[in-house]
């Protein structure tokens, strides 16, 4: 079995949605093998609290606004760490960077297919490290020139 063509629609305009929104490392994996709850799963993340919420509104306003999608369960509001949003078809996953480094669902999933995705949600990726490298969270002081330039 794999992921449906409504399933498909979804992760896209979803993780197009979350790419719009600056978000880094957006991936989807085909999850349908291997649960019978929903057929794709969307991870997606932030460098801080305030952009997590703003990726997952502009994710909610766009499924519903533009294929009448609404979830069925959002959780994670109250801290904003890591929010969930079920649209039964796919499950999407916006986490602070912190929680997706810790907790590495791509480990969990990476013998699953991967979904195609826009090319703007593709581009994403290795943002989270990159930022990471800039602003210095990564050990480096980007201040003082020491690898805190892009090459």
């Amino acid at each position: 079995m794999t992921a449906t063509d409504r399933s498909i629609e979804l992760v896209t305009a979803a993780a197009q949605a979350a790419a719009d929104r600056l978000a880094h490392d957006i991936i989807a994996y085909d999850v349908s093998d291997v649960l019978s709850i929903t057929d794709a799963f969307l991870l997606a993340s932030a460098p801080n609290d305030r952009q997590v919420k703003s990726i997952v509104d502009e994710i909610e306003e766009r499924l519903n606004k533009d294929l009448g999608a609404k979830p069925v369960r959002r959780e994670g509001d109250r801290d904003a760490r890591w929010i969930l949003l079920d649209y039964v078809d796919i499950v999407v996953h916006v986490q602070h960077s912190e929680e997706r480094v810790f907790y590495a669902l791509e480990r969990l999933w990476k013998d699953c297919p991967e979904l195609p995705l826009p090319e703007d949600a593709v581009q994403t990726r290795g943002k989270a490290e990159e930022h990471a490298r800039l602003s210095g969270a990564d050990g480096t002081d980007a201040a003082d020139g020491s690898d805190g330039e892009l090459s």
